[in-house]
């Protein structure tokens, strides 16, 4: 999971088009979280919850509110508002913009005014800016994993596909990784119900050849 906060002296620094991620090509979100970190008007930073964390004692709200807490902590730790209280706003990832908020703020050690609402990255600039550069991150990831595997063990599992539970290729790469391995690969969430379907879909395949 990738989280990422940016600060801007003004929303007017943005490309027109940013957006929500989902809605921009991945050529345009590229050439988006490039030019952010190539202006020094505007600064970013990005926070991972991996997967070991993920597979832990914490629910997934909480690992989306750690998420967002941890960029904003890194944001601020470049320099922060010193002459007042930073404010920002969130895209809420709870059914309660208010209590995601607050929770995010309650995280971040530093004081800050922090609101949230639902679908902020398409009607706030700044925030759509966040989404660019936290999915352009995870794409990078998932390309370096799958870069990894393809140099380990070939091409006999298929491509890691995008990582994302309605991607057959990733299924089928999972599917294919577990029958041969007999386990899940370490890039996977074993909390994951897609790898639950998978680890239980094998075992019943070997029941049924024993």
């Amino acid at each position: 999971m990738f989280a990422a906060a940016v600060q801007v002296p003004d929303e007017e620094v943005l490309p027109d088009d940013v957006d929500d991620s989902k809605k921009l090509t991945a050529e345009r979100r590229e050439d988006m979280a490039a030019r952010f970190r190539e202006d020094d008007r505007i600064s970013v930073a990005i926070a991972e919850i991996p997967v070991a964390r993920i597979d832990g004692d914490e629910d997934m709200n909480t690992l989306t509110v750690a998420a967002h807490a941890e960029a904003v902590v890194g944001l601020l730790g470049e320099g922060g508002l010193p002459d007042r209280t930073p404010e920002g706003i969130a895209d809420a990832g709870d059914t309660s913009e208010a209590r995601f908020a607050h929770r995010v703020a309650d995280r971040v050690p530093d004081e800050i005014d922090l609101t949230a609402q639902h679908g902020a990255d398409e009607d706030h600039a700044v925030v759509g800016a966040a989404s660019v550069v936290a999915k352009v991150e995870r794409d990078a990831h998932v390309s370096a994993l799958a870069d990894q595997y393809r140099d380990e063990f070939g091409e006999r599992f298929g491509e890691l596909g995008s990582g994302y539970p309605h991607d057959s290729a990733t299924r089928e790469f999972l599917e294919s990784f577990v029958a041969e391995q007999g386990c899940l690969p370490d890039c996977a969430r074993r909390s994951w119900s897609t790898c639950e379907d998978v680890l239980a879909e094998a075992e019943q395949s070997g029941l049924g050849d024993f």
